[in-house]
């Protein structure tokens, strides 16, 4: 399919930005005036969750965010008292963060909420659609990634 004009809605790249925002916000809805979170921080938390711990570093990895979001949402999230700050012996740049156990338990009742609306979301799709649409996602980002390595 090639163009020669520009229509920003039917550009693929706009698609998915607006998708993944539109999803992004209806999943924050549903837990930010509940838990008082924003979408970066549940995300820190997330990814915490599944971990015992992680660096700044290894959270922007697994998160896909830059330095400066996780940065502040680490730092909202100890103010809180959520994640805790411990120095990390092999690196004494960095430290490791992981859930206190109030971080812990705010997670735990985050995580059914999140699940179901998960579900929601899957249910407005066909049988076999979310298999799919998450290995399509997939393929995108291993091919973006392919391309950036080769320096296109």
């Amino acid at each position: 399919m090639s163009r020669s004009k520009l229509i920003l809605g039917e550009f693929l790249p706009y698609q998915l930005s607006i998708t993944s925002n539109a999803v992004s916000e209806f999943i924050a809805r549903s837990y930010r005036g509940r838990f008082g979170l924003k979408i970066p921080e549940w995300r820190v938390m997330a990814v915490l969750g599944e971990r015992a711990s992680a660096t700044q570093r290894e959270l922007v990895a697994a998160t896909q965010m830059d330095k400066v979001t996780v940065n502040r949402a680490s730092k909202a999230l100890v103010e809180r008292g959520l994640i805790g700050r411990a120095p990390n012996e092999t690196d004494g740049r960095s430290h490791h963060l992981a859930l206190t156990p109030v971080g812990q338990e705010l997670y735990a009742q985050i995580v059914p909420l999140a699940l179901s609306v998960e579900a929601e979301i899957e249910g407005i799709l066909e049988a076999g659609e979310a298999a799919q649409l998450v290995a399509i996602l997939a393929r995108l980002r291993a091919r973006v990634s392919e391309i950036e390595r080769k320096g296109g």
